[in-house]
C-alpha cells in the first residue's frame, strides 16, 4: 500500500546524487510509439498501416503489434520497417537537442530480441533492433543519454494494455518461464550496452514498465527484481567492470580472455548467482552470437579483448510505492547503481478542477516518501499535461511549470511523449496539445530551456506553508498506472482509448482530505 507522509512540502532535502553516467539532472522525453506502437498516439497512421480502431476494448480488433503480426504475417515486417523509419528520425533528434533535452527513455518490447519470441504461438514484427541501433547512434552523436525501458514483457505484465504489445486479460508474465525470458533479454541488452558502440550512451535499463499495482497479483516479482540486478552485474563482472558497494567477483579463464561470449558462458556456471540467473546467462550466449553475426559485431563479441573501463549501468525499477498489498522493495535487490521511476498522470484523478490540481502537485510527497524507503534517486519517467477538464492555455502554462518544479526536486523528469500525431482522428492538435512535448514547446507551455520556468514561484499560493499558514497539512498527490483506460472521443465514429491513470485509492482519499485543508 502506498505510504502517505504528513507534514511534508517540496524540499531539496531528498535530492539524490546522480550515478556515474547518469545526467546530473534529467530533462527528458519518451520515444513512445516508436518501437512499441500504441495506436492512440497515431490513430490515422495506424489505420493507414492496416490496423483498426476498436474503442475502449483493445482486445476486440487489430490494435497491437501482436494482433497486427497475426493478421498480416507476410507484410508485417516491411510495414513496421516503414513506421520505425519515419516515426523517429534524425530531424527529431536535432529538435530535441535544440530544446535542451538530455535524456530519452526508449520503450522496448521483449520481441526486439527476436529469439525470445515463441513462434508461431507469439507473433511480432521483426527487424526493430536495426532501427534501435540507428536511433541510438543519432542520440549518441547528439550527446543525449538513454534509458532502455522494458515496456512490453514476455507473457504480458498488465491486462488490456496496448503498451504490452498484446491486449489481453491473460497475464502470464509472473511465471518462472517468462521471468526467465525477461532475464535473457536483460543479459542481451546489458551486453549490447557495453560492447556495441551504438549503445554507448545507454546509462540505465528499466526492469519492467508498470507492473500490476496489486502486489498480490505479481507472485515472486521481488525475486525477479533480485535476479534482474544479478543478471546485469554478472555481465558487467565478466567484462571486468567493477561494481560499487559489491563484494562479488568473477574470474574467467585465460583461454577465453579474447572471447566475451565464451567468458559469459563460463560465468553462467558461477554459483554466486542464482540458478535462474545462471540459466538466463547460458541461454543468452547463443542469442548474442547470432546478433553479432547479423550486425557485424562478431569480432567485438568473439575475437577481441573485452575488459572494459566503463561504469556500471544503473538498474532501474518502478518505485516500491507503485504497488500496494505488501510489495517487495526493489531497494533490497540493489547491487551497485540503482534508481527508481514513478509515473504521474492526473487524467483520471479524484481532483477535477485547476485549483485542486495545483494543490496536489505543489505538495507532492513521492520523493520524500520513496527516499525514506531507500528508493532514491527517483525520476518521474512518465507525465503529461492531460487533464479531466478543458484546460485553458493560461492553466497549461502553470501546469507545465508546476509539474516540472515538483519533479525537478528529484532526479528529474521524462515527458510522455516526444510527439503525437496531428490528424482528424486526434481533433487536429487537441491531443498533441497536452501529450506532445514538441507541440507543447511550440505552443509555449514549455520553456525553450527545460531548466527554466515561466514562473518559478508558481506553487507559492498552493503549498502548505503559504496556503493556510501552517506546514502541518497533509500532503498527497495523484499517481498513475495505466491499469485502467478511458475513451476520449475524437472526430472518428470510433472512440480511441487513451491510457489514463490508475489506482491508488488511499491516495485519492488523502487528496480529498488535503483539498478540505486548503479550501
Amino acid at each position: 500500500m502506498r505510504h502517505i507522509l504528513t507534514g511534508l512540502v517540496l524540499s531539496t532535502a531528498f535530492v539524490a546524487r546522480a550515478w556515474a553516467g547518469q545526467p546530473t539532472h534529467i530533462y527528458g522525453v519518451n520515444l513512445g510509439s516508436w518501437l512499441v506502437l500504441e495506436l492512440w498516439m497515431l490513430p490515422q497512421g495506424w489505420v493507414d498501416m492496416g490496423g483498426q480502431l476498436c474503442g475502449s476494448d483493445c482486445s476486440t480488433c487489430i490494435s497491437t503489434e501482436s494482433s497486427f503480426a497475426k493478421a498480416y504475417p507476410d507484410t508485417v515486417d516491411t510495414t513496421f520497417a516503414q513506421h520505425w523509419d519515419t516515426w523517429f528520425t534524425q530531424s527529431d533528434v536535432n529538435t530535441l537537442k535544440a530544446a535542451g533535452i538530455n535524456t530519452v527513455r526508449i520503450p522496448l518490447g521483449y520481441w526486439i530480441v527476436e529469439d525470445l519470441v515463441d513462434r508461431p504461438y507469439e507473433s511480432y514484427p521483426r527487424g526493430g533492433l536495426n532501427y534501435l541501433r540507428r536511433g541510438l547512434g543519432w542520440l549518441k552523436d547528439a550527446g543525449i543519454q538513454v534509458i532502455l525501458d522494458h515496456h512490453g514483457l514476455p507473457g504480458v505484465q498488465t491486462a488490456q494494455q496496448m503498451f504490452t504489445g498484446s491486449c489481453t486479460t491473460d497475464v502470464q508474465f509472473y511465471t518462472p518461464y517468462n521471468y526467465r525470458r525477461a532475464l535473457v533479454w536483460t543479459a542481451v541488452m546489458t551486453t549490447l550496452s557495453h560492447l556495441d558502440p551504438d549503445f554507448g550512451n545507454v546509462f540505465a535499463i528499466e526492469a519492467a514498465n508498470e507492473p500490476i499495482n496489486d502486489a498480490a497479483q505479481t507472485p515472486n516479482y521481488g525475486t525477479f527484481q533480485e535476479n534482474f540486478v544479478q543478471t546485469i552485474r554478472a555481465v558487467e563482472l565478466t567484462l571486468g567492470i567493477s561494481v560499487p558497494s559489491s563484494n562479488l567477483s568473477v574470474s574467467v579463464s585465460a583461454s577465453v580472455s579474447n572471447n566475451f561470449t565464451a567468458a559469459l558462458n563460463e560465468t553462467s556456471s558461477a554459483t554466486i548467482f542464482s540458478a535462474e540467473v545462471q540459466a538466463a546467462l547460458s541461454e543468452a550466449v547463443p542469442i548474442i552470437v547470432r546478433i553479432g553475426a547479423a550486425y557485424g559485431l562478431q569480432t567485438i563479441f568473439e575475437a577481441s579483448p573485452f575488459k572494459q573501463s566503463r561504469t556500471p549501468l544503473v538498474a532501474n525499477f518502478m518505485d516500491v510505492n507503485w504497488q500496494y498489498n505488501n510489495p517487495s522493495n526493489p531497494a533490497d535487490a540493489a547491487i551497485g547503481p540503482q534508481a527508481y521511476d514513478d509515473h504521474l498522470y492526473y487524467s483520471s484523478a479524484v481532483c477535477h478542477d485547476p485549483t485542486s490540481y495545483m494543490i496536489s502537485i505543489c505538495n507532492l510527497p513521492q520523493i520524500q516518501a520513496d527516499a525514506t524507503l531507500g528508493n532514491s534517486p527517483l525520476w518521474f519517467g512518465e507525465w503529461s499535461l492531460d487533464t479531466q477538464f478543458n484546460a485553458t492555455d493560461a492553466f497549461l502554462y502553470q501546469w507545465a511549470d508546476a509539474q516540472k518544479l515538483a519533479y525537478s526536486k528529484g532526479a528529474g523528469w521524462i515527458y510522455w511523449n516526444f510527439k503525437i500525431e496531428i490528424s482528424n482522428l486526434t481533433n487536429g492538435n487537441a491531443r498533441a496539445r497536452q501529450w506532445s512535448y514538441l507541440e507543447g514547446l511550440e505552443l509555449g507551455f514549455f520553456t525553450q530551456d527545460p531548466t527554466a520556468f515561466h514562473n518559478p514561484n508558481v506553487c507559492a499560493p498552493y503549498t502548505n506553508s503559504t496556503s493556510n499558514g501552517t506546514s502541518n497539512g497533509t500532503s498527497s498527490s495523484t499517481s498513475s498506472s495505466t491499469s485502467n483506460s478511458t475513451s476520449n472521443s475524437t472526430s472518428s465514429s470510433v472512440s480511441i482509448s487513451i491510457p489514463t491513470t490508475g489506482y491508488q485509492p488511499l491516495l485519492y482519499s488523502m487528496f480529498s482530505l488535503l483539498s478540505l485543508i486548503f479550501l
